[in-house]
């Protein structure tokens, strides 16, 4: 670099991980933690009906929630990809009652998926879903929001809550 020369900052969240993966490890860790040290949970909610419920919830968060986020972003000219910059926020659709459609739709699908397994390390495993999410991946959007829109987010943050 030339004296003198700066480098712009990248116009993007520094986020260092892929959002999607850690609900997979989840889900992942939760069916090996199962394998391991074995939760009997089938009682509770036996199949089919585990297997509807839990299929319906995960369903409805893939092909609700987050296809709609997905759609609505995408539709601005924008991209879901964390890496990629933000022109604009969005304030309708499930942005209007969530900043997090998408991460809280891959909680759901944890959740979904912890009931059509009968898997209650799953479950168990949420809240570390939703911290990992939150320090590793929605802390770096926030704060390159912010950065980025200064006033016009703090208003939308105040108004939205992070999750519901």
């Amino acid at each position: 670099m030339e004296k003198g020369m700066e480098s712009a900052p990248r116009d993007a969240a520094a986020v260092r991980i892929f959002p999607p993966a850690v609900p997979v490890l989840t889900i992942l860790a939760g069916t090996g933690l199962q394998r391991i040290w074995p939760i009997d949970a089938a009682a509770v909610l036996p199949a089919p009906a585990r297997h509807w419920v839990g299929g319906l919830l995960a369903g409805a968060a893939i092909l609700g929630l987050g296809a709609w986020a997905v759609s609505l972003m995408r539709k601005s000219g924008q991209s879901e990809n964390p890496w990629k910059p933000t022109t604009r926020i969005l304030d309708y659709g499930p942005y209007r009652f969530t900043r997090n459609p998408m991460y809280l739709q891959m909680v759901i699908v944890c959740i979904g998926f912890a009931i059509l397994l009968a898997n209650p390390w799953i479950l168990l495993l949420v809240p570390l879903c939703v911290w990992a999410l939150q320090q590793f991946v929605i802390r770096p959007e926030e704060a390159y929001l912010e950065r980025k829109f200064g006033a016009e987010y703090l208003a939308y943050r105040a108004r939205v809550r992070r999750w519901l």
